[in-house]
């Protein structure tokens, strides 16, 4: 039987945040994950390390500087996986007043304390680019700087830096069974068909939309916490504009639907917001939804989407804490950490809610909440750099600096790889000299030796995991491309890949 000082259940962004933690704080530390990492909600997100400007009309202050001062520290210490983007919000004269706008960003710039990037300002569209995209009739839009950021290779990083702490990681596991005995969490863990057992001395569920349950029915305790579940979908389809800014569309419900460059070639509008119940692992986008998304780009844009110009669609499932709010726009985003156990007794740690932009500040107060079963050492992920991202100067010289070092590197892939991967991408490339080095090219320009590392380092089992996780390359996949993935696998009949 495996003993370990902290078991966490959960492998999205804040289970794996806080197996990090824990791990560098000299604590043995087990993570569980029934499925593959980030394969729920963390990787169903619209891309954005983001302060909330639109918590702000709900006076949630002290969340949106709590974002703000993350986004920041996220920059530094993943620069290859976070990157500032401009946003363009148009003014409509209908909805939000202009003058409330321009407060608002006044407030945004100022809140979250200094920042590296731009200050928002007034743009005629009449005379700016990014006016050329969109459709007559809009003059005047905000614009103002956020982040956008790869989320499952975040979730990816994280991971990989808990187990260089030591942390053990297991994928495809599931806890069936946690009791209290003997002053240990006494774990029973199902992996395919067989069940093994662990003991931890503090429990932390990190399930996400699976919190309650996981309390309820496998902790078996009383649920302190409501979570109000909500589907958000997303939409990819062809570059809708040839500039790298993002827009805030303003739909005439109320929302706000964020359209932004994805992966070079396409522009990601997402997302809507649908109470669900049932199981969140079956959630997909449904017809009323892309409806919608290609309802908001046509009133907006020049260039309308029609569903057939669809590339590809995710959705994913956010875990609310139920505020009372009658609609889902208006539930907080802001967390919850819960502590659960008597004197004397093992403690079980909760997360509920939260955001991907204040995950590593989650994870920190939580392992927080352990001070007083365990000697911990001190915070420390606010100034370690992330796997990758421990290189100066911006993403522009890191790729510089690899391109100099292996020439032969086609541009989009030296580009794909430093932004991917960081310094890590080093551990890909070896001692190639030519692009042949690399060995055969198995689906769109990722060779053999990258298939190989991400199965050796990072988690990958299968073609899903590859072409939607760690990379994006389901997006122009072919099906001879995914046939062949799968094969290397070895997992044609588990899973339904999408392709193109």
């Amino acid at each position: 039987m495996a003993e370990y000082d902290l078991a966490v259940i959960g492998g999205g962004i804040h289970g794996c945040g806080i197996a990090r933690d824990a791990a560098g704080r000299g604590l043995s530390v087990l993570l569980v994950e029934q499925g593959d990492l980030g394969s729920a909600t963390s990787s169903a997100s619209t891309k954005l390390i983001h302060g909330g400007l639109r918590y702000l009309e709900h006076f949630a202050f002290r969340l949106v500087r709590e974002c703000l001062a993350e986004r920041e520290l996220l920059l530094k210490v993943a620069p290859h996986l976070v990157s500032p983007i401009r946003l363009v919000l148009p003014q409509v004269p209908s909805m939000r007043r202009a003058f409330l706008l321009k407060l608002g960003l006044m407030l945004y710039d100022r809140i979250g304390g200094r920042s590296s990037l731009p200050r928002s300002r007034v743009l005629d569209l009449a005379d700016d680019p990014a006016g050329a995209a969109l459709r007559p009739g809009l003059r005047t839009a905000f614009e103002f700087s956020d982040c956008i950021v790869d989320d499952a290779r975040l979730v990816i990083a994280n991971a990989i830096s808990a187990r260089e702490k030591h942390a053990t990681i297991r994928t495809r596991t599931r806890c069936v069974a946690a009791r209290r005995e003997d002053g240990r969490w006494q774990l029973v863990l199902q992996s395919g068909g067989q069940r093994q057992t662990a003991t931890a001395r503090a429990l932390v569920n990190a399930a996400g939309p699976w919190g309650g349950h996981f309390v309820e029915n496998v902790v078996r305790r009383p649920a302190r916490t409501r979570l109000k579940l909500v589907k958000g979908s997303h939409i990819v389809v062809p570059r809708l504009h040839a500039h790298d800014r993002a827009y805030i569309l303003q739909n005439d419900d109320g929302r706000l639907v964020f359209a932004i460059p994805f992966a070079r070639a396409y522009t990601l509008v997402g997302t809507t917001e649908v109470p669900i119940s049932g199981d969140p692992a079956q959630v997909v986008a449904s017809a009323d939804e892309i409806l919608y998304l290609c309802r908001v780009v046509g009133a907006f844009f020049r260039s309308a989407i029609e569903p057939s110009r669809i590339v590809w669609t995710y959705a994913g499932v956010r875990a609310l804490i139920d505020d009372g709010s009658a609609r889902p726009s208006e539930t907080t985003r802001d967390y919850r950490i819960e502590m659960d156990g008597g004197y004397g007794e093992p403690p079980l740690v909760s997360v509920f809610g939260g955001k991907l932009t204040t995950y590593r500040r989650v994870a920190e107060m939580a392992v927080d909440k352990l001070r007083h079963w365990f000697v911990l050492g001190p915070a420390w992920t606010g100034e370690a750099p992330l796997p990758g991202g421990d290189f100066m100067g911006g993403i522009d010289r890191l790729l510089a600096e690899l391109s100099a070092a292996h020439p032969y590197l086609p541009a989009p892939l030296a580009r794909r790889l430093a932004s991917a991967y960081g310094t890590r991408a080093l551990r890909i490339l070896g001692r190639a000299k030519r692009l042949e080095d690399l060995g055969p090219r198995i689906v769109g320009d990722l060779h053999a030796a990258e298939l190989d590392y991400l199965r050796r380092e990072e988690w990958a089992r299968t073609a899903e995991d590859l072409l939607w996780r760690r990379t994006k390359l389901g997006l122009g996949a072919s099906a001879a491309e995914v046939t062949a993935l799968k094969a290397i696998f070895g997992s044609v009949e588990a899973e339904e890949i999408p392709t193109r």
